[in-house]
């Protein structure tokens, strides 16, 4: 069987026009036009889309990483009968491409063989107006988290400046924002019934764009663009706007304009799915694995961590400023039923590539299996506090018995030998349950050695920037972790995620971070530095330098070198790292972290003017630092000779 046919037999979309013409279409309904390569798991955004339409029985055809350059490579299948569908892949391509330092990545996980390349930059746009150029008349919906989180002006930490929605630069006519299920299924119905794409203005979860909101009534105006671009402050207050308003219960329509004859118009969210909805999207007829055509080149990477993975939920209220998840899936919890999951589960475990382990069960959070309150059933999710944040609300339920119940019944299955967690665990909400069953179990039977958690930081100040904890939780999380893995004579780590230069992170705070991890024994081999993307508080933060929820001015480290400095810190050990190191503890007055001392840092270098040891051998470095940033050397010429005796002393005794 050749793998055209194999294709076919195995039930993927048309990748191409032969695959097509084996289904006996003549032409697709839409063409869908994607930044990765073409995975048909559930994982996939693009996957759950297409099939979601084939299951409301429109034929979609796929064109995976077209060339850019070429508009022959969009014309594959022709003009489709309802229009095309554009999505730049499961990650925004900006951040696929490039890491916080804007150096450019070496892999694509979302690419045959991981090879870099083949998808341009701000991809949605590209597609998009590589589409116009050839058909100039036919509809255009873009969709996915880079689509998602660009639907209105957004600062863009690449090009450091503010931008347009993404609709406007696109020539795009719709743009379905968060998860798109029952927003891609009735804009299709409405083209189908012949509704042009501009009045397609009704549809929750959507974006479109209008010459006139005179005969509007009901919503909120936004800052214009002219307005954002003049102020960063507005922009501020334009963020809080979008942000008080991404629950689908409460929020208005928001309008923000661009000139005369042109407003982009945002309608509420669309409502979570219920339970029923969840089970129906993951049960749909996907093959679970990549198009046949990638085997060649060694197949997709992102597949590894996923095949074997299971989605209970969605949605997180955990609320993280640095998180886009309250923008894309909103702080609704939606779960699937259990019967759902261990359905999956079934077909999973029968794979022939399956060693026994389930890879992870949980979503944003992983134990977060019930809504945080009755309230918001009726009344949506707090506008002006965090279910979490910077306590837990005397409203939120914390309950962990249907969660732990759920991995009961997948610990059960045949060929099953081990239920890891993966995706976060929110210590915090953990710690708010008065029963330790499910801790107790988690220890026992969900951990593969090490459990990854994220304090991201130590400093409180840091920390309330962030909207986590207060330290004092994630030091009594770890106390009881120890406590419960000694009981069952477990030897279990913690893992500790980290983020250095977050707003409102000063050096003297990374140089507590860097004490906490010399008094923990520990160096992070990797280390987050935050990444200002599009659309979360922290990036608000990051361009404004306030806190928009407040609008109290917040310390941002900008400056690329401060950012390396702060990273250094949290790998102090590193010597590559030491010039950085040294001078961060200058800069913060830390000094006494540079000697012999166990409470030391970093030792001085064997010609280190600037140190001057004192009795104990464990030295002093003198060195302070002007206004212009000059080093003036508080040395004493007397001693010259006395100091560098003791020092090349200390070195002896210390090669000995």
């Amino acid at each position: 069987m050749n793998r055209l046919d194999y294709a076919y037999n195995q039930g993927f979309l048309p990748l191409n026009r032969i695959e097509m013409e084996l289904k006996g279409w003549d032409s697709p309904d839409f063409v869908f036009v994607i930044g990765d390569a073409y995975v048909d798991h559930p994982s996939f955004g693009p996957a759950i889309i297409s099939r979601m339409l084939e299951l409301n029985g429109y034929k979609v055809a796929m064109i995976s990483q077209p060339d850019w350059k070429s508009t022959d490579s969009i014309d594959v299948y022709g003009k489709p009968r309802l229009g095309f569908l554009v999505c730049a892949g499961n990650m925004d391509s900006m951040v696929n491409h490039y890491s916080v330092s804007k150096k450019r990545r070496g892999q694509d996980a979302y690419t045959p063989g991981g090879e870099m390349g083949k998808r341009p930059d701000y991809a949605t746009v590209v597609y998009c107006n590589l589409i116009r150029r050839r058909y100039k008349d036919v509809p255009i919906i873009i969709g996915g988290i880079e689509a998602s989180l660009r639907r209105l002006a957004h600062y863009d930490y690449w090009s450091n400046r503010l931008k347009h929605s993404v609709l406007v630069d696109s020539q795009a006519d719709i743009l379905i924002y968060g998860m798109g299920e029952k927003a891609i299924v009735e804009v299709a119905d409405a083209l189908n019934s012949g509704i042009e794409a501009k009045d397609i203005t009704f549809v929750n979860g959507t974006v479109y764009k209008t010459k006139s909101v005179e005969d509007m009534k009901g919503h909120i105006t936004l800052p214009s663009y002219n307005e954002l671009t003049e102020d960063k402050l507005n922009y501020a207050k334009s963020f809080k706007i979008q942000y008080d308003n991404t629950d689908h219960i409460t929020a208005k329509v928001l309008v923000e304009k661009y000139n005369e004859h042109q407003y982009i118009v945002q309608n509420p969210p669309a409502a979570p799915l219920t339970e029923t909805e969840m089970d129906r999207v993951y049960s749909l007829d996907y093959t679970r694995t990549y198009h046949p055509s990638y085997e060649a080149a060694g197949g997709i990477p992102a597949i590894s961590e996923i095949k074997f993975s299971l989605v209970s939920n969605r949605g997180c209220f955990g609320g993280c400023s640095f998180c886009a998840l309250t923008f894309h899936q909103g702080r609704t919890l939606q779960t699937r039923s259990h019967k759902s999951i261990v359905e999956e589960a079934r077909k999973m475990i029968w794979d022939p590539e399956f060693k026994g382990y389930i890879h992870d069960v949980g979503g944003p959070t992983a134990n977060f299996r019930v809504k945080a309150c009755d309230k918001q059933l009726k009344h949506g999710v707090c506008k002006e506090r965090q279910c979490l944040f910077p306590k837990p609300c005397t409203n939120l339920k914390v309950d962990h018995s249907d969660y732990l119940e759920l991995l009961r019944e997948l610990r059960e299955l045949p060929n099953v030998k081990k239920v890891f967690i993966r995706s976060g665990i929110r210590f915090d909400y953990l710690m708010a349950d008065s029963d330790d069953e499910f801790f107790n179990e988690l220890c026992k039977h969900h951990i593969s050695g090490q459990l990854k958690v994220a304090p991201e930081h130590i400093s409180n100040n840091v920390l309330s920037k962030m909207g986590k904890p207060e330290n004092s939780v994630y030091r009594a999380f770890v106390e009881k972790y120890n406590k419960i893995n000694e009981k069952f004579g477990m030897k279990q780590f913690l893992v500790p995620y980290l983020m250095s230069s977050h707003p409102g992170s000063t050096m003297k705070d990374a140089v507590k971070l860097a004490e906490y991890l010399r008094d923990l024994g520990y160096m992070p081999e990797q280390v987050q530095d935050f990444y200002p993307t599009p659309s979360t508080i922290s990036t608000c933060m990051y361009y404004t330098g306030v806190d928009p929820r407040t609008m109290e001015k917040v310390y941002v480290p900008i400056s690329p070198h401060e950012k390396a400095m702060q990273r250094a810190l949290i790998q102090y050990r590193n010597p590559k790292n030491y010039d950085l190191v040294h001078e961060a503890l200058t800069i913060a007055k830390r000094t006494d972290l540079i000697g012999f001392d166990k409470k030391c840092l970093i030792r001085p270098r064997k010609n280190d003017k600037d140190f001057r040891p004192n009795k104990e051998g464990t030295g002093k470095n003198t060195s302070s630092r002007s206004k212009n940033g000059d080093r003036q050397m508080g040395f004493d010429s007397k001693n010259t000779k006395k100091m560098k005796k003791t020092i090349r002393n200390v070195h002896k005794k210390k090669n000995k």
